[in-house]
């Protein structure tokens, strides 16, 4: 794929967002990251990009009359920078059908459970609470439904008898800092098709 421009989405500390950052700085991941855009201007991780010479983007949901006229007002600034890949990095937004039109199939999100379990807000405690013997991390292509996309890749966590959510959250959030680099490069390679709900690669040698 020539266009390796991506916009990253965050709303919180960008740990995520950090991972990808040192990912194209080491070199494992060949991607530019053009904008990050906050919905929320106290955000630690616009910090974070600013610190790697990064543009960003302050853009406050609250003065939109609704989920649609915010999510245009994103999509026009990612496209108007040539976006080709939508990073969401602890955005925590759903995305209106509206934005998933605008980047069809190329929207990623990182989620701390292996999906379909565990849907929403604090998987790692969800799945803690259910009593798993194994939890994780999902990377998965957004749609309009909530951590319903196509899966991209996964990690596994083993869940430890005297874990707490908090112990388990840290651990999940090691892999996804792994797994979400490598996601953005697979999507970013192109190769790779979706048959229903399967996310198929290129097949290597």
């Amino acid at each position: 794929m020539e266009n390796r421009r991506i916009g990253v989405l965050i709303s919180g500390r960008g740990s995520n967002l950090q991972a990808v950052i040192d990912g194209i700085a080491a070199g494992r991941l060949e991607a530019e990251i053009a904008v990050v855009i906050s919905n929320r201007a106290n955000a630690a991780g616009l910090e974070r990009a600013r610190a790697a010479g990064i543009e960003t983007l302050h853009i406050d949901h609250k003065r939109y009359p609704s989920r649609e006229a915010f999510d245009l007002a994103v999509v026009a600034e990612l496209k108007q920078r040539g976006v080709s890949l939508v990073c969401l990095a602890g955005f925590m937004r759903l995305l209106s059908a509206a934005f998933v039109e605008a980047f069809p199939n190329r929207i990623l999100n990182i989620h701390p459970s292996l999906l379909p379990a565990f849907v929403g807000l604090d998987g790692q405690r969800q799945a803690w609470e259910y009593g798993v013997k194994v939890s994780g991390a999902t990377v998965h292509v957004v749609t309009p439904e909530l951590d319903a996309g196509p899966i991209v890749l996964q990690a596994v966590v083993p869940v430890r008898d005297d874990d707490t959510p908090d112990t388990l959250a840290a651990r999940i959030l090691e892999e996804e800092h792994r797994i979400y680099p490598e996601a953005i490069g697979i999507m970013l390679a192109g190769g790779w098709r979706i048959e229903g709900r399967r996310f198929i690669r290129r097949a290597t040698r």
